[in-house]
């Protein structure tokens, strides 16, 4: 921080000053005027030549404000930053309020400086890589971990980052960063076989504040949480199918004793709720493996919803539910007709099992000109607002007793919400305890498909 400057001695009681009105120091100079007429009119009457002196009076106040005038300008034009001259009058007034005012300017400059410092001193401890880029895309500052990292060289200052970080997929999220609030995970292009996490975040207009940190352990995990569960799926299926086969033959059975019969039944049960699990586990495992496929089929919807209606129909005679079908849009979809039948599907027999018999349950295809929406609203036993947020999520279960009593796997929505994230939709849940849910899937503009 500077040093404070010595005050001049027109502010020594600068309190006083401070609050005194302009009036207050024009009367010195009044003051002044008055007595340099008071001299001159006395020597004038004295000598016999009044006027002259009282002229000669006037000239003297008119140089000295010239002189006060002059000091002024030469000190703020060539020593602005000495203190200032020792003026009175309403020039001193002046004089001490620049000054003032640049003082607490630069004591606030130093501050700041201060303050910058210490903040980029912490970015530059930072392990992860911070990289400030500017409104023409040029790479402006960025710290050492950003050199480990994302391999920035000091020649790269004034670089557009774009031909620094080539990858396709790094200029689809840069280009778009308001569509992925998550950031971006994508290879490293200083290391290989290592993963980082990118995250950007607009400032000051069209500047962007990147932020990366290493991630391939966690990417390494995952790969191997994947493999495992996929491996591990493949393996059950084989003795899965064996024993269902060799359970359902006993079960058929005339003769078979009544209480192994119970047994069997349960045991047949059990293998239909593993099996369910296993073939969820591998559908999953094919949809976080196939991100890159395109889905650009054209789904006519009239058509799609119709045959979702007639299956849940079938599904529904056990809970004599009312079931209502809702179209009101013209639009068509570009998608995986297979994918995205499977993830309404799954999102309409949640609503039947989740509702108690004789309620009410309703499917819809609507648009706003903006977005596809694709609805299931029921009369259910509705969700607390708490568990919304982790719904999407593997396994996760409202409540567990219930979920074994329906027979769900646990994985239903984590499947729909891949199938939606592959064709850039997303979920949104509305849902109350016992007053019922509303599920709504919204597609962006560029998957409705208008029929010329």
């Amino acid at each position: 921080m500077y040093e404070p400057y010595p005050v001049p001695e027109l502010a020594r009681d600068h309190k006083r000053f401070r609050y005194s009105s302009l009036w207050t120091f024009a009367k010195q100079d009044l003051r002044l005027l008055a007595f340099l007429l008071l001299i001159a009119g006395l020597m004038g009457i004295g000598i016999g030549y009044f006027w002259i002196f009282i002229f000669i009076a006037f000239a003297m106040f008119f140089a000295l404000q010239l002189r006060s005038l002059y000091l002024v300008n030469e000190w703020i034009s060539n020593r602005p930053y000495d203190v200032p001259p020792n003026l009175g009058g309403i020039w001193g007034a002046l004089l001490f309020n620049v000054y003032r005012a640049q003082r607490h300017e630069r004591i606030v400059q130093a501050e700041m400086v201060g303050l910058i410092d210490r903040a980029q001193s912490s970015l530059v401890a930072l392990a992860e890589a911070v990289v400030l880029i500017d409104e023409l895309h040029q790479i402006e500052w960025w710290n050492p971990a950003a050199e480990k990292l994302l391999g920035i060289q000091p020649l790269d200052r004034g670089r557009n980052i774009l031909t620094l970080l080539r990858q396709p997929n790094f200029i689809e999220y840069f280009n778009h960063i308001d569509e992925a609030p998550d950031g971006l995970k994508m290879k490293s292009s200083a290391f290989e076989d290592h993963y980082v996490q990118v995250k950007m975040t607009r400032f000051g207009g069209e500047s962007r504040l990147l932020v990366a940190y290493d991630v391939t352990r966690m990417h390494n995990l995952e790969q191997m949480r994947k493999d495992f569960v996929d491996n591990i799926s493949h393996e059950l299926r084989t003795p899965l199918t064996v024993l269902s086969g060799y359970i359902e033959t006993f079960t058929d059975q005339e003769d078979l004793n009544p209480r192994w019969k119970r047994a069997f039944d349960q045991m047949q049960a059990q293998t239909k709720r593993m099996n369910a699990l296993v073939n969820d586990l591998l559908l999953l495992s094919r949809l976080e493996s196939s991100k890159q496929i395109a889905k650009n089929q054209i789904i006519e919807m009239p058509s799609l919803m119709n045959q979702l209606f007639d299956d849940a129909q079938a599904y529904n005679v056990d809970y004599h539910h009312t079931l209502n079908l809702d179209i009101d849009s013209h639009c068509d979809l570009i998608g995986s007709d297979t994918e995205l039948a499977s993830a309404f599907s799954n999102l309409i027999t949640n609503a039947i099992k989740y509702t108690p018999k004789g309620g009410t349950v309703t499917m819809g295809w609507h648009d706003d000109g903006e977005h596809g929406i694709f609805t299931v609203e029921d009369t259910g036993i509705g969700i607390d607002p708490k568990h919304l947020p982790r719904l999407t999520e593997r396994f996760y279960r409202v409540d567990s007793a219930r979920s074994r009593q329906t027979g769900g796997t646990g994985l239903g929505l984590a499947i729909v919400k891949h199938v939606l994230m592959q064709h850039g939709a997303y979920l949104e849940i509305e849902s109350k305890e016992n007053q019922g849910s509303t599920f709504k899937v919204i597609f962006p503009k560029e998957r409705l498909y208008h029929m010329s």
